[in-house]
């Protein structure tokens, strides 16, 4: 199976610090990847230089068969149109209602009338759910809505690839569930490949094809769901079943107890 996304010996840093080091990946054409890790392990910058926000310092990074780091402006530009973006959040424009946030790529980036516009952006509303929401502005908005809403204008263009960043936060058990499946469906129903860069490891389970682990700056671990569900790896069986001690331990490093609260003259 052809890979739209191809990351080859990949380095990244900030100065003299190194955020992902030897990143590997290949995801296939029509997939739906999850890359999971804690907080500040590189996920997001990983997320970052495949859209072409960031450039990799080493390494190779081909998207949609074009390398990253010879691009030029016009190229890059070229290839983000082929791109969807679901920022965390939403990141709807406020002061623009929910049909003109749909509308709006369609209208910077075609030459479409706009009698076929307003077709197109009731027709993508309406695959989320939200097309009776069209006149409302995001403030008028739920969470859940909102990001229904920014994964109706993800797919407005019908990138070849879809980018997102945390679409689960913040959202309530229902909403969770609602957004899971619409992401599941309008990849498949897109002919798309999706990356997904998630904490919420049992609902991404549920819906992914393929997981990649980043610990640390590096792939520690990839596999099926089903790989990653029985893997006896302790980071990655401590993330799976939420386990409160493991290789993240409970407690922070600290010097004993006893002094901190003055015990210890007290015990001797």
């Amino acid at each position: 199976m052809e890979n739209l996304v191809e990351i080859s010996n990949l380095n990244f840093g900030y100065g003299q610090r190194l955020v992902l080091k030897g990143i590997n990946l290949r995801i296939p054409r029509g997939r739906l990847v999850a890359i999971m890790g804690l907080s500040g392990c590189g996920k997001t910058t990983l997320l970052r230089l495949m859209g072409g926000q960031l450039q990799a310092r080493e390494g190779q990074m081909r998207v949609a068969g074009e390398h990253l780091n010879h691009l030029g402006r016009d190229g890059l530009y070229r290839l983000r149109r082929k791109l969807g973006m679901l920022f965390q959040f939403g990141a709807l424009f406020t002061d623009l209602s929910v049909f003109d946030n749909v509308a709006f790529q369609m209208r910077e980036h075609t030459d479409l009338s706009e009698s076929m516009i307003r077709d197109l952006t009731l027709m993508k509303l309406n695959a989320v759910g939200l097309r009776g929401v069209h006149t409302l502005m995001p403030s008028e908005l739920s969470g859940g809505m909102a990001r229904r809403v920014a994964l109706a204008r993800a797919t407005a263009l019908d990138p070849s690839l879809i980018l997102y960043d945390e679409p689960f936060a913040g959202l309530d058990p229902i909403s969770l569930g609602v957004i899971g499946q619409l992401i599941r469906r309008l990849n498949d129903a897109l002919g798309a490949t999706s990356v997904l860069v998630t904490h919420d490891i049992q609902e991404s389970l549920k819906i992914v094809d393929y997981v990649y682990f980043v610990a640390d700056g590096v792939i520690l671990a990839e596999g099926t769901p089903e790989q990653i569900r029985a893997s006896t790896l302790p980071f990655v069986h401590q993330f799976v079943w939420g386990e409160s001690d493991g290789p993240m331990p409970f407690h922070y490093p600290a010097q004993p107890i006893q002094p901190d609260f003055g015990l210890a003259g007290r015990l001797s």
